[in-house]
């Protein structure tokens, strides 16, 4: 399975929360408080050979599930996100070559990224934020053509600008711009004379504080020919394609973000004591850490199948993408905030409850729903597709077969196939099409098991508020004005039954095998689907959708699975070995450990 890599890489980095171990979260508090870059906790990453999952296996790395990769960056992310966004930016600048590249440039990056050179994505400037058609950064063609391109300019607000060697950057290569002027192209620092860029000063940010968020100004850089990825003037194309896998990549970090803070919330209700009791005892505890625990599961259940869906429908993933880095992080951030609340003071304060670890988490986690188009702009792309959505659903057209798939977590993935992203799902999208078969698997569980009656009540509530989004987003189509506010609103409501559809699809596909598993409690009688469904009803503004009584068991299973150090996940995840790593040096041979479990999952 595609978590034991995770759970190895888990084990191999050592306690946390020992300051003697170098991934410690002693030491990330520390170089958080220095501002410091986390060079050798990257370097430890380097060492599990992390890179590799950046590389396809087309190309020479070890990337041939993405379900795998969100794991391993959810582990990362759950130690330290300042961490997993260093070291994963490589990921994210080479995915455009990945997508649309020529073999050369694929197989020249692959052997960069495996000698382990960091590689980043230059998409935004100052002036013009997430406008990329904006972009003020141009390659003029050289004076001898065949010598490619001369670039000048500045792009801002780059992670890893300045430590990177490899940069993907956006450029207008038509001086009128427009969507066929801009173009992609493969920049290596390294072969540029001097005097032709510079490094702009790192940017001090709130949360990921040692991160290189810094920039870079080119000066009739000079870059061959041979540097334009896919074809000159397809480079926005090429990006919206690849911003398709890495909005899904950005759930992992909102996962690991998510099953931090919610640790530290249940370590800290059990540990603090009013009015004679555990705080952990008292109702309006109870009440938060069991929502909290229930929307970071739904976060769960749609990050798996959106990650499985790059594999089974990447035709749809424009849809998938969207939804999920709008809501992942949107609900991360909620879950956060509830848990504010219960901490009190003790969620600003460095060094009173776990060294201060919550406030780190809060601010870092903040920028997670900016990354790769924010809210607004995965809503608005969502918006853009109305039109395909309602002709689908009055159809019930997509790919049903695919987002079953996804949906069983024991089945196998399909190979990779960039070459079949979209940037339009043009029939709609399978989860929300596969509604009505996973209801009727869901009512023939509830006739085996009366338990799940209540699951499949709260489900069939699902298909009336579908049609009534739908024809929300049908009225809009008419609208005069060129993206009505009411539509973000349609779009906000159509991502929380996508969830609840991909919550009710991975239950019905995948609890007979889970349910005889460690996680077994939260998978029975529909126990987790009961209470995320619960959730996002309550987001969409149904009546009587609250069940206290599955938040109640979904706290007692949380609560369980924590005492045991096992993750609070739907997934049979430990956090510690049950025979003990040994320090030495042979620690350091985690690769070796990282090869066996990926051959083995």
């Amino acid at each position: 399975m595609p978590y034991r890599l995770a759970e190895q890489l888990e084990w191999n980095l050592g306690d946390p929360d020992d300051p003697g171990t170098l991934f410690s979260h002693a030491r990330s508090l520390a170089l958080d408080e220095r501002e410091e870059f986390p060079a050798a906790l990257c370097a430890v990453l380097d060492q599990f050979g992390l890179y590799e999952f950046y590389i396809p296996t087309a190309h020479g790395g070890r990337l041939a599930d993405y379900e795998q990769l969100v794991q391993l960056v959810r582990t990362v992310a759950r130690r330290d996100l300042t961490v997993a966004i260093a070291h994963g930016k490589t990921y994210l600048g080479a995915v455009c070559v990945w997508v649309d590249g020529s073999a050369e440039q694929r197989r020249r990056l692959g052997a960069a990224i495996a000698s382990r050179l960091p590689v980043c994505l230059a998409l935004t400037e100052s002036a013009h934020g997430s406008d990329l058609l904006a972009g003020d950064v141009v390659a003029e063609p050289a004076a001898d053509e065949a010598a490619g391109h001369l670039v000048s300019g500045e792009k801002w607000l780059i992670n890893n600008a300045t430590r990177g060697s490899l940069l993907s950057v956006l450029c207008r290569t038509d001086p009128a711009g427009g969507p066929r002027g801009h173009s992609v192209l493969l920049v290596d620092k390294r072969d540029l004379p001097a005097g032709t860029y510079r490094h702009l000063d790192k940017v001090r940010t709130h949360g990921i504080r040692g991160a290189d968020i810094s920039g870079i100004a080119f000066d009739r850089a000079p870059v061959p020919a041979g540097a334009v990825v896919g074809e000159v003037g397809h480079g926005l194309e090429t990006v919206l394609k690849s911003l398709q896998l890495t909005r899904t990549m950005c759930a992992a970090l909102s996962l690991g973000a998510a099953d931090h803070a919610l640790a530290l919330g249940l370590d800290f209700a059990a540990q603090r004591r009013l009015y004679g009791r555990s705080l952990i005892d008292l109702p309006q505890a109870r009440r938060t850490l069991a929502e909290s625990a229930a929307d970071v599961l739904a976060g769960e259940a749609l990050a798996l199948v959106a990650a499985r869906t790059v594999q089974t429908a990447p035709a749809e993933l424009s849809v998938v993408a969207a939804v999920t880095k709008y809501l992942v992080p949107t609900r991360t951030e909620a879950v956060i905030t509830a848990l504010t609340g219960l901490l009190g003071a003790r969620a600003f304060l460095k060094d009173v409850h776990a060294g201060g670890r919550f406030q780190k988490v809060d601010r870092d986690h903040r920028i997670v729903g900016l990354f790769d188009g924010n809210t607004l702009v995965n809503l608005n792309s969502l918006i853009s597709q109305f039109s395909t959505l309602v002709r689908a659903h009055r159809r019930g057209t997509g790919d049903v077969a695919g987002a079953a798939a996804a949906f069983r977590l024991t089945a196998p993935l399909p190979p990779v196939a960039l070459e079949r992203l979209s940037l339009l799902a043009r029939h709609g999208s399978g989860v929300p099409a596969a509604l009505p078969g996973c209801l009727a698997l869901l009512r023939d569980a509830a006739a085996r098991n009366p338990a799940v009656e209540p699951a499949l009540r709260a489900a069939e509530r699902l298909p009336a508020v579908m049609d009534e989004v739908h024809a929300e987003m049908a009225g809009l189509l008419d609208a005069r004005t060129e993206v009505p506010p009411a539509a973000f609103e349609t779009a906000r409501r159509f991502t929380l039954c996508f969830a609840a559809v991909a919550c009710v699809g991975l239950w019905t596909h995948s609890h007979l095998d889970a349910e005889a598993g460690a996680t077994g409690p939260l998978w029975r009688d529909a126990l987790w689907l009961r209470a995320a469904l619960a959730r996002l009803l309550t987001a969409l503004g149904l009546p009587d959708a609250a069940d206290p009584e599955a938040l109640d068991g979904v706290l007692d299973a949380a609560r369980a699975l924590h005492a045991e150090r096992r993750l609070v996940s739907l997934l049979p995840l430990a956090l510690r070995p049950a025979t003990p790593v040994q320090d030495g040096p042979d620690r350091p041979g985690v690769r070796a450990h990282a090869h066996a479990a990926g051959g083995a999952s």
